[in-house]
């Protein structure tokens, strides 16, 4: 069984979550020729799939798992909550998994900041990645916290080759 790394991305909206993770996910797909799996958390289940009147909505409508396949792609539609564990699953074969969110799940987490850095996430996180306009001087990091910049895709990728978990 080859080694599967998984890692998760925290913080408020619009701090740059969802730009990290796509900087990370195409540097270990095209440099380092990695297989890249991602799970977006969707809290306030406002995400839309599907266009209503299609064909693939009237199935996920009707409440039953949906599997759209194409040539190109498939796309699975659940009406289910899943835990972690289900949507590995899923993937089958990957080298990196990346989350979005899932903050509860046990998974070593870089919290992403810009502007202002929220203290609440601090139980959750086990790096830090800020950009300028932060002054880390102004907040009591806790020391078992490694801080990152935000826009150094290269430190945030190795931060995660050495601190993600195997699944």
């Amino acid at each position: 069984m080859k080694k599967r790394l998984a890692v998760a991305f925290t913080g408020p909206s619009n701090s740059g979550k969802t730009t990290l993770i796509l900087k990370v996910a195409r540097k270990f797909i095209h440099e380092h020729k990695l297989e890249v799996a991602i799970v977006k958390h969707d809290p306030k289940d406002k995400a839309r799939f599907d266009v209503e009147g299609k064909d693939s909505y009237k199935f996920s409508d009707t409440g039953a798992e949906v599997i759209v396949t194409s040539p190109n792609r498939t796309t699975y539609f659940s009406n289910r909550h899943s835990e972690l564990e289900d949507m590995v699953r899923l993937f089958d074969q990957f080298d990196i998994l990346l989350v979005e969110g899932l903050k509860n799940l046990p998974l070593p987490r870089i919290s992403v900041f810009r502007d202002t850095i929220d203290k609440d996430y601090f139980p959750y996180m086990n790096a830090l990645a800020i950009d300028n306009t932060i002054d880390i001087k102004q907040y009591n990091i806790p020391n078992a916290v490694d801080v990152l910049n935000l826009n150094e895709v290269d430190e945030v990728i190795s931060w995660i080759l050495q601190n993600a978990k195997q699944i």
